[in-house]
């Protein structure tokens, strides 16, 4: 159930002129957004941060979307909503510029989607766009990575695919509200992306696909990752706002060469020659992200299967043949000595830290051992990872590191 401030927070996210800023100045000033809603009209024009026209639509509160609606909407199609202020918000899009208020979510969001990489490119990609975007996405999704894309047709679509087809996780950032599956031609995908990960949006639930709405969803999908992989794009395609967003974001930016006489490879080869990571094998890129990713990156388990589409004549992207980055041994040979917490653990990391066993603990055997939700677990897990004491292993075992 919504809590009330989440409740106010999505009505005033409905309130058209609104935005981020003003929120904050509201629940700096009132405490809350529940608080500022029943705020009066004198109440709210002795803050000298608020305009006149900010005032007046806060004491009229004129909305798109009735929040009656709304509610109704989000409970129908079994959605949950994060707010900015709550702790399940993901890190990465919290620290970029204009985070959005409200996330809706069907699905679930967990916290190894922290390592993330995003692909975008061509709605109308061709044969070889479509096989090189599934490839690197199953490769990655292989290795623990969850794979971010806007579910267009095309490239995106084929990333999600790889991704769910490989066992791994995907997010679709939508640029309308859940209610609706646009395009309708991806209703099946999107079942299949709810039960392997989740679909998100910033707009409300009955919101149309309108095209203004894609280039707020492009900062979203680059927000979220560490990094946006552009398979064939024009030097007019969308998947080049996504690159420049990525690029303002402090993200890495990567692209795959393709066809020289295809107009398809224009705006990615363009992005190559103006310093975008030139992205050959799954290992060119796994090479470019952060020494804590690597650590829990994991040997590839099978090979990539073929898609139902051939390849165009003339360009591909091979299998990496490398090997892997930073495998993780398997859980008969890694062995670990076991050692003591390192001092600076929180109590909730202590806990968690000693209920791993040697050589390794399934996670379902650290809830069970320490009573506390698989949420919190996982979480937890995840900073313990960051701070180099636990390691995952595959099929989510994890083991204390050997120091």
């Amino acid at each position: 159930m919504l809590s009330n401030e989440t409740i106010s927070l999505i009505h005033l996210n409905l309130i058209p002129g609104v935005g981020l800023k003003t929120v904050q100045i509201l629940r700096d000033v009132f405490g809350s957004a529940e608080r500022a809603l029943q705020a009066t009209p004198d109440e709210l024009k002795k803050n000298n941060q608020l305009s006149p026209t900010v005032c007046d639509l806060l004491t009229h509160k004129p909305v798109l979307y009735p929040i009656e609606r709304e509610l109704e909407l989000i409970h129908k199609y079994g959605c949950q909503v994060i707010t900015l202020y709550d702790a399940a918000y993901p890190s990465h899009l919290k620290q970029i510029d204009t985070p959005p208020l409200v996330l809706y979510v069907k699905g679930e969001l967990v916290p190894e989607d922290a390592l993330s990489i995003s692909f975008v490119g061509s709605r109308n990609a061709k044969d070889y766009g479509r096989k090189v975007s599934y490839r690197l996405s199953y490769q990655l999704a292989q290795r623990g990575l969850t794979i971010v894309s806007g579910f267009a047709k095309g490239i995106d679509t084929s990333a999600h695919r790889g991704a769910f087809e490989a066992g791994g996780r995907t997010i679709a950032v939508m640029g309308n509200g859940l209610s609706l599956i646009y395009p309708a031609t991806n209703k099946d995908l999107a079942e299949k992306i709810t039960e392997s990960g989740a679909l998100i949006s910033e707009f409300p639930m009955d919101a149309k696909p309108k095209p203004r709405n894609f280039p707020r969803r492009n900062r979203i999908i680059s927000g979220l990752t560490l990094g946006t992989v552009v398979v064939e794009a024009s030097n007019r395609s969308g998947a080049l706002i996504t690159a420049r967003l990525a690029g303002e974001q402090g993200r890495e930016v990567f692209a795959v060469p393709g066809e020289i006489f295809s107009e398809l490879s224009t705006g990615t080869h363009r992005l190559i020659n103006n310093g975008a990571k030139l992205i050959n094998t799954v290992d060119d890129l796994l090479n470019e992200l952060p020494p804590y990713v690597l650590s829990q990156v994991q040997s590839e388990a099978s090979p990539v299967p073929d898609m139902e589409t051939e390849p165009t004549q003339g360009a591909s992207v091979e299998k990496s043949t490398a090997e892997p980055v930073s495998p993780q041994p398997s859980v008969e040979a890694q062995q670990p000595v076991p050692t003591p917490p390192p001092p600076d653990l929180t109590p909730d990391e202590k806990t968690i830290f000693d209920a791993i066993e040697v050589p390794s603990s399934h996670i379902d055997t650290i809830v069970r051992t320490t009573q506390l939700p698989i949420s919190q677990v996982s979480s937890v897990l995840l900073m313990l990872e960051l701070k180099g004491v636990v390691q995952q292993l595959p099929g989510k075992q994890f083991a204390k590191a050997s120091q």
